[in-house]
């Protein structure tokens, strides 16, 4: 699973974003889970979250999908520069 959700967040937000060869995704696993941080432009930030954040939303219910199957809970969170 390590590189399969890794490689599916990835999929999804470069076809979303400008700057693609901007994303950086790295994972993280403790006791709460798995934690996938998305590095990205901070001009690609308003297209990745969307209107009212109902894109974001839907990716981390792709994600939770994915993690179900693998029995682990999946976090997505979002690290853009200021």
């Amino acid at each position: 699973m390590k590189e399969s959700d890794v490689a599916l967040l990835e999929q999804i937000i470069k076809a979303i974003v400008e700057k693609s060869e901007d994303v950086v995704i790295s994972r993280k696993v403790d006791e709460m889970g798995v934690l996938l941080t998305v590095r990205l432009d901070d001009k690609d930030a308003g297209a990745l979250i969307g209107r009212g954040g109902e894109t974001i939303a839907a990716i981390r219910r792709i994600m939770k999908l994915v993690g179900i199957k693998a029995n682990a809970r999946i976090n997505i969170k979002l690290d853009v520069p200021p």
